[in-house]
């Protein structure tokens, strides 16, 4: 496969990468030569460009072996394996970093023009090179990227050898590479025109990629949900512009104050979805625990908290629970009537909604902690009695409540992909 130029390889990579468009993602181009590559692929994905100012750190008597990385915001990443095993003193990893903090200052100085860094936090964010040799750059750059809050991070190159691509693989969420050729010495050979790209033209194509920030953000509505015989106090947030509404449904006593739910939702408002979260249960009613299992109770309550928001906008609904919420949505959404087209569980129990689960026919996704470990063992039992489509995602290291840093925002991302996949045309929900 070969390239006349960056901008062909940017085109095609914009082509490749369409699917990304839903939500808000972010595009970051590794500077100098990946910027006029991921100037495309922002352009096709209607996304905001932005750089990624990374930069590795070197054992001092062998600089192509990577002890760390540093990226803006005071971001560190640093393998204390090889530290340790190439014997580097506090002083001399002081010493390496920073030399690097002063090139990285100035070229994000140069590079920014005085524009602020874009927000990662809880977004899909795609790393652009014009290619990938060794990828320690790469690596690096994906592992910054984690740790200034990405959800999701998908690394791609227009070319890269085969060893690259699975040394990036184990630090991206994905790689998306269009061509993986034998015989790879260099990535210029790719290119028929591979000249060196100037600083300039970075900052000129900063500046022509205007900052498309994410919808804004509205306030929550203070509302009465009308169920049978009572009103649950609620909040409902419709940002403009938005697709579908999230209904929450919490578990385990917990109210729509919850702090994890309550994080999920801001995630979601800022993607453009509206969100409803209300009390399932008063506070008489909490304290006794055995309403909290009491599930056929919480999915009348659910529906009728549904046919009530039905009232208010014709936003079509869906559903995120937690714990035994997930089991109340699960049998509201297997109703007959239900016009639920979407449902995401999180550490959910949707094995309490029993028989019902062979009703449901809204797509479900499942998300659970790869250290939830009694939890898993559930999902995938119900999973296996779920009938419509569905999907179980793991969240590598994460327990039942999804403390550990970035965890939470793998959550958001997942659950914002599947509202969002269901309600484009042509995807399940329009289809049925």
């Amino acid at each position: 496969m070969l390239f006349t130029d960056r901008d062909d390889a940017g085109r095609r990579l914009g082509t490749e990468l369409a699917r990304y468009a839903v939500g808000h993602p972010v595009v970051l181009g590794l500077p100098r030569g990946g910027v006029p590559v991921a100037f495309h692929v922002a352009h096709a994905l209607g996304a905001p460009l932005d750089v990624i100012v990374v930069r590795k750190l070197g054992v001092p008597y062998q600089p192509e072996l990577a002890f760390g990385a540093i990226g803006e915001g005071g971001v560190r990443v640093i393998s204390e394996d090889i530290v340790r095993r190439g014997r580097l003193t506090p002083r001399d990893v002081a010493a390496v970093e920073e030399a690097e903090q002063a090139e990285l200052t100035r070229r994000a100085a140069r590079y920014r023009a005085g524009r602020p860094q874009e927000d990662l936090r809880g977004r899909t964010v795609i790393v652009v090179d014009d290619g990938i040799a060794t990828g320690a750059t790469a690596a690096a750059a994906c592992q910054v990227v984690r740790a200034q809050g990405a959800a999701r991070i998908v690394m791609a190159a227009p070319v890269a050898p085969p060893d690259a691509l699975a040394r990036v693989g184990a630090v991206a969420d994905e790689v998306v590479c269009l061509g993986s050729p034998p015989g790879f010495s260099s990535v210029g050979q790719w290119y028929r025109d591979f000249s060196q790209t100037p600083d300039e033209e970075v900052v000129t194509l900063l500046a022509q990629s205007p900052r498309r920030p994410p919808p804004a953000e509205r306030a929550g509505v203070e509302v009465a949900v009308e169920a049978p015989d009572l009103r649950l106090p609620g909040e409902l947030t419709l940002p403009p512009g938005a697709g579908a509404v999230v209904v929450f449904a919490h578990g385990s006593g917990s109210s729509r104050r919850s702090p994890r739910n309550r994080r999920v939702a801001a995630d979601l408002n800022r993607a453009g979805l509206g969100t409803l979260l209300f009390d399932l249960l008063t506070p008489a009613e909490e304290a006794d625990r055995s309403n909290v299992f009491d599930v056929d109770a919480l999915a009348a309550r659910l529906a009728a908290a549904t046919a009530w928001l039905g009232t208010r906008t014709p936003l079509p609904p869906a559903y995120f629970g937690a714990s035994t919420g997930a089991a109340a949505a699960l049998a509201a959404a297997a109703e007959p009537d239900s016009p639920v087209y979407a449902v995401v569980s999180r550490g959910g129990r949707p094995d309490l909604a029993g028989s019902r689960l062979a009703e449901v026919r809204a797509p479900t996704l499942l998300i659970v902690g790869s250290q939830d470990r009694q939890v898993l063992a559930l999902n995938r039992e119900a999973r296996a009695r779920l009938r419509c489509e569905s999907r179980l995602e793991v969240v590598e290291g994460a327990t039942h409540l999804f403390e550990e840093p970035g965890a939470l925002h793998r959550v958001s991302a997942l659950a914002e992909e599947w509202f969002t996949t269901h309600l484009s045309p042509g995807g399940p929900a329009a289809a049925g």
